[in-house]
Parts: C-alpha cells; structure tokens; sequence
C-alpha cells in the first residue's frame, strides 16, 4: 500500500461553535499527525491587517462572511492540513458544501452552559456584544447545530474534558489513511529499481 506524505493527504477542517476549542484541538492534532495547522479567522486578520471586530465595523456581517468565504475556497484545496474554521463559516451553502467535498469535517460539539463558561468574559466576540450574551450563545447553537451536523462527518463532544483526551478521541475514531503518521518519521520505502 502506497504511503502519503502529510502534503497529499485529505485534509481536516474542525467546525463547530465559537468557544468549542477549534484552535486549541486543531494545533494539537497537527501536532499529532504531523500536518500544518491553519486558524480561519487568523489567516483572515493576518491577510487583512486589522482584527475581525474590525472587519465587522466596517463591512459587517455580510462583509465579513464574503471574505470568509473566499478565503475558505482557497484553504480548503491544501492537502494535509488541519483548518479550524470560524463558528459562522457554516452560514453559507457553498462553505458547508467545499468543506464536506474536500476534506474531512469534525464538528466540535459542546453545551451552552460550557460555551458561555469559556467565553463570559471574551469582549473580542463580535456576535456576543448583547445585552445577553449567553442567551445569544443559545440562539446560535440552536441557529447552527444542524448546519454542522450537515456538513460533518464525525461529531466530537469537546465538553470539559482535557484538550489531549479530546485530540485521542479524534485521532482514534478518524479513517486510517487520515490518522497515519507522518512518512518522512517513517522508515524509507525502496523500489526496486528497472
């Protein structure tokens, strides 16, 4: 069987809710299986220059989702990357659509109650400057779980276990050819020459 390096292998896109732990699982699952980690929404103020607080005050939403979106065509056609995208980046079909087609989705899946415990005290959230933020985090997860679980392949409940405990339950339940280990680790393959 022949082996993949971590470039041509399917890549792993983590959805799922702000505060549900995308970036934290994501760079220690790139870590695990030897692949590049990307954060959506940091490529995207990085690319941009200014905060996605910025974007929003400028563009708003739509703005924002636009560049999401654009950005999220391009990174989903990398091999042996582990994305993490923004919680919203399920809003438009053809994000739900590209993600499902060209990688493998793992929806990050945590209560209410745990994502206002994680995220009460974040003013960096956009979505979350309301008189009731953690009714806000309701409204949203009831808005997006289906959209989630529409383009997820695997559903992984991050609630308040360790991030190691959940990074081992992801990398346990993935096919095999995405959780392989990286070949440039392993021992060489020689073909028999002509």
């Amino acid at each position: 069987m022949p082996v993949c390096s971590a470039s041509e292998r399917r890549p792993i896109f983590l959805v799922g809710m702000m505060g549900c732990g995308k970036s934290t699982v994501g760079r220690r699952l790139a870590a695990a299986l030897g692949r590049a980690f990307i954060d959506a929404d940091k490529e995207l103020e990085a690319r941009c220059g200014v905060p996605i607080t910025t974007i929003f005050e400028l563009e708003g939403e739509p703005g924002f989702r636009r560049r999401e979106a654009s950005l999220i065509a391009e990174l989903t056609e990398r091999s042996g990357l582990v994305l993490a995208t923004g919680g919203g980046a399920v809003l438009l079909a053809e994000n739900r659509e590209l993600l499902h087609a060209r990688g493998h989705v793992i929806y990050l899946k945590a209560s209410v109650q745990d994502l206002w415990v994680r995220l009460r005290n974040d003013k960096s959230r956009p979505l979350l400057r309301t008189p009731d933020p953690r009714r806000r985090i309701a409204e949203l997860v009831e808005a997006r779980d289906p959209l989630y679980q529409a383009c997820a392949h695997m559903t992984i409940l991050t609630g308040r276990q360790p991030v190691e405990r959940v990074v081992a339950q992801i990398v346990d339940a993935l096919p095999e050819d995405l959780r392989g280990a990286d070949p440039a680790a392993a021992d060489p393959v020689f073909l028999p020459g002509p």
